[in-house]
């Protein structure tokens, strides 16, 4: 397994004489012209490099007939021995080793993709037509991905995508309306994207709802549990064959360090009364903490059930100012207040986007990520029996509501 870690910004300059160039499988070595000789790690730094994704457009890259790999600006009608994803290069070590940080909390989402090639990429991102969700379907469509934008109300998918078209007229962006608050609806939505779409490379479970007052779904549940938790793991187990069946595939659960304060704590804890409560039990705020730990629970039950594919959970940033503070004013003024001090909306995509496309990623699963680094979740969120009864009970939920489908039909 390899860690991949960013280029530093001064030990990384070449010394002179010496040269980057790229194999034909993407590894970089280095030419020393003054003694004719080549080696695969950086003269100063000692480490090695790979170049990753495809290359932009108008190059093309041929070999020499003395067996050296050329590059050709078609554009500008160039011809270089030089790689044009070398800019973007990445070092690398074994994972025994320390691996550093490529981005952090200032970092954004289009930073996090600089370079990046995502065409032929297939991705779905529920909640996108606004705030965090808007700037994650966003930055995918500007870097070529097909983006399927999963919302409640379709108008505003599309002005979203109108939006996007407006940055890149070639982006190729879709509407998809689906409800959370009806599980109908999910498996609507989910039919209707497997008509069109035979692999999905990226699902991105953006959406949520937060501090809302006490009602039920069409399903019977309680709403914030439903919306931020339930549906998304029906949606997610109807796309099994089509996430598993795509090479390198991803599936992304946006939580929050509110996960910290939910009060399950055991497997005893999670039963339907504790995650849907009745009305006199129900507090809107620790509605959100459990569903959020609900989602790294999901996510690492996930990452062990479908092994092949990469699953990571992440935590946007706190307080970040979105529409998600919307029902209530005391919410908004609290919002309000802090916005100069939280991330921006690209700040806030940014972790997602790491971890729905992040080279250095391949291969691992299972990871919570908060400033575009993995760091470690409460001991709950990690309980491998905890998350098990949790898998189970949303099973059974589901199952609960196929079967009055069924009675119904």
């Amino acid at each position: 397994m390899v860690g991949v870690l960013n280029d530093s910004d001064s030990e990384d300059e070449l010394p002179p004489g010496w040269e980057e160039r790229t194999t034909l499988d993407g590894n970089v070595y280095y030419v020393n012209h003054y003694t004719k000789g080549t080696q695969w790690t950086h003269p100063r730094t000692g480490r090695k490099k790979i170049v990753d994704g495809e290359l932009p457009v108008g190059w093309e890259r041929c070999i020499s007939d003395d067996n050296k790999v050329l590059f050709i600006d078609h554009t500008n009608h160039t011809t270089t021995y030089t790689d044009p994803r070398l800019a973007f290069a990445t070092e690398y070590r074994e994972m025994s080793q320390p691996v550093r940080q490529r981005f952090d909390g200032s970092s954004t989402a289009l930073a996090v993709l600089h370079g990046r090639d995502l065409r032929n990429k297939v991705a779905l991102v529920t909640g996108a037509n606004a705030g965090i969700g808007y700037e994650t379907a966003r930055s995918l469509a500007l870097h070529g991905c097909d983006v399927v934008l999963a919302c409640r109300d379709l108008q505003k998918a599309n002005e979203a995508i109108s939006r996007i078209r407006q940055e890149k007229e070639a982006a190729n962006c879709v509407a998809l309306e689906m409800d959370l608050s009806s599980l109908r609806s999910v498996r609507e939505a989910i039919e209707q994207f497997k008509q069109r779409f035979k692999s999905l490379h990226i699902l991105i479970l953006n959406a949520g709802v937060f501090g809302i007052p006490y009602q039920l779904t069409k399903d019977g549940y309680e709403t914030t549990f439903q919306v931020n938790h339930l549906s998304q793991f029906y949606l997610t187990l109807l796309l099994e064959n089509v996430i598993q069946g795509t090479n390198n595939s991803r599936v992304v659960i946006v939580s929050s360090e509110s996960h910290r304060f939910s009060t399950i704590r055991s497997p005893e804890d999670v039963h339907q009364l504790t995650l849907s409560p009745p009305a006199y039990k129900y507090w809107a705020m620790g509605a959100y903490n459990e569903s959020k730990l609900c989602n790294i629970l999901f996510a690492q039950e996930l990452a062990r059930q479908w092994p092949s594919v990469s699953v990571f959970a992440c935590h946007p940033g706190n307080m970040v100012s979105t529409s998600l503070s919307r029902h209530w004013w005391l919410y908004r003024l609290l919002f309000a207040i802090v916005r100069p001090f939280t991330k921006s909306l690209q700040q806030a995509a940014s972790t997602t986007i790491f971890c729905a496309t992040a080279p250095e990623l391949e291969g691992v699963t299972g990871g919570y990520f908060n400033n575009c680094y993995r760091c470690q979740p409460s001991n709950a969120a990690v309980d491998p029996a905890l998350a098990s009864r949790l898998w189970t009970l949303s099973q059974d939920m589901i199952t609960e509501y196929c079967k009055k489908g069924q009675e119904q039909s």
